[in-house]
């Protein structure tokens, strides 16, 4: 990413999503101590909990070994995919601006969260065969040209 390009991609997440980039400062401000690295403009924590989460250019990689549905670790390249994965979703801020927490954020948070949703996605669908997760998934390996979480059964 060019120097023009990534001050475009924080100008825009500053102000078009300035919502959810003032509430991913919040948390990389709680994980501070935590790893961080730069992904094509966005800024990458790695952190303990156990799910991955993306506010506007801050991205949240949880540190624990991906496990597939019968508690075995997945492949070694799962981490990657799932940063691509989420990078879609920063992709996502920078086109819905100040909707992107109602039309992605909640109903995210909502299929991740609630047991109705994940009886569902643990036993008949894939987690990222949801709307939201899906169109992620797409411009994650649309903005980057890398494989992401599509292919994979959580």
């Amino acid at each position: 990413m060019t120097g023009l390009r990534k001050f475009l991609f924080l100008l825009v997440q500053c102000t078009w999503g300035v919502a959810q980039t003032a509430a991913g400062a919040a948390v990389f401000l709680r994980y501070r101590r935590s790893p961080h690295f730069r992904f094509r403009g966005a800024v990458v924590t790695v952190y303990p909990l156990y799910s991955s989460l993306s506010l506007g250019p801050f991205i949240f990689l949880t540190d624990k070994p991906p496990k597939d549905r019968r508690g075995q670790v997945l492949y070694e390249e799962i981490p990657h995919r799932l940063l691509v994965h989420e990078y879609g979703h920063t992709i996502q801020s920078l086109f819905l601006g100040p909707f992107y927490l109602p039309a992605v954020g909640l109903p995210s948070a909502l299929w991740a969260n609630l047991s109705s949703c994940q009886r569902k996605w643990r036993r008949d669908v894939s987690y990222f065969s949801f709307f939201t997760e899906r169109s992620a998934n797409f411009l994650g390996e649309k903005a980057t040209g890398e494989p992401s979480m599509r292919a994979v059964v959580i």
